[in-house]
C-alpha cells in the first residue's frame, strides 16, 4: 500500500525538511504538508519510479511555496540560536553544528537544496538531479560551488575553528 511506503520515507522526508528549513516546527510543518500532498494526489505517483524522488520533490516544490508565502507577508525567519556553552566537548560539537548550520543557511536556495539532497540526506546524484528537475552536469557544478562556498563559510567562522583550550 502507497501510504505504508511512504510512511516509512517520513524519516528522510523530515531529515530533508531539516536540511532547508533549519527549525523542527517548520520541517515538521513541511513534512505535513507534503505527506498531505503526497496522499491526496497519490494517482500522480507513477509505479516502477523512485517514490522517494517523488516525494522529495513534494517536499522541495512546499517550501518553495512557503518561502515566497513568507516573502509576500515580509516575515524573516527566526535568528539562529547562537548560545555559548562552556565546559565540555559537548559545547564544542554543538557550537560545530551551529557554525555548519548557519554556513548552510548562508548558502544560496539552489545550494542548499543540493547540499540538502546529497550531502545531508545521500541521494545519488542522478536522484538528486531528477528530484529538482535539473540535469545531473549542473547538480555536479552547483554542489562544487555549494562546497567551496560552506569550506569559506566555516573558515571565516570562529565557532567552525574554536580555540585550544589551555590546560
Amino acid at each position: 500500500m502507497l501510504a505504508n511506503e511512504i510512511a516509512a520515507l517520513l524519516p528522510r522526508m523530515r531529515r530533508f525538511a531539516r536540511a532547508l528549513t533549519f527549525h523542527r516546527e517548520d520541517a515538521d510543518d513541511l513534512v505535513q504538508i507534503a505527506m498531505e500532498r503526497a496522499l491526496g494526489r497519490s494517482g500522480q505517483w507513477e509505479p516502477g519510479t523512485r517514490l522517494d524522488s517523488w516525494i522529495f520533490r513534494i517536499i522541495k516544490n512546499a517550501w518553495i511555496d512557503e518561502v515566497r508565502s513568507r516573502t509576500r507577508r515580509a516575515e524573516l525567519f527566526a535568528p539562529e540560536e547562537d548560545g555559548e556553552q562552556v565546559g565540555d566537548n559537548h559545547a564544542a560539537a554543538h557550537q560545530q553544528r551551529l557554525a555548519v548550520q548557519k554556513a548552510i543557511s548562508l548558502l544560496s536556495e539552489e545550494h542548499r537544496l543540493v547540499v540538502g539532497l546529497v550531502l545531508v540526506d545521500g541521494l545519488p546524484y542522478k536522484e538528486a538531479a531528477e528530484v529538482l528537475e535539473i540535469p545531473v552536469g549542473t547538480l555536479t557544478s552547483r554542489l562544487a560551488r555549494a562546497r567551496e562556498a560552506l569550506q569559506q563559510l566555516l573558515a571565516d567562522d570562529p565557532l567552525s575553528n574554536p580555540p585550544a583550550r589551555k590546560s
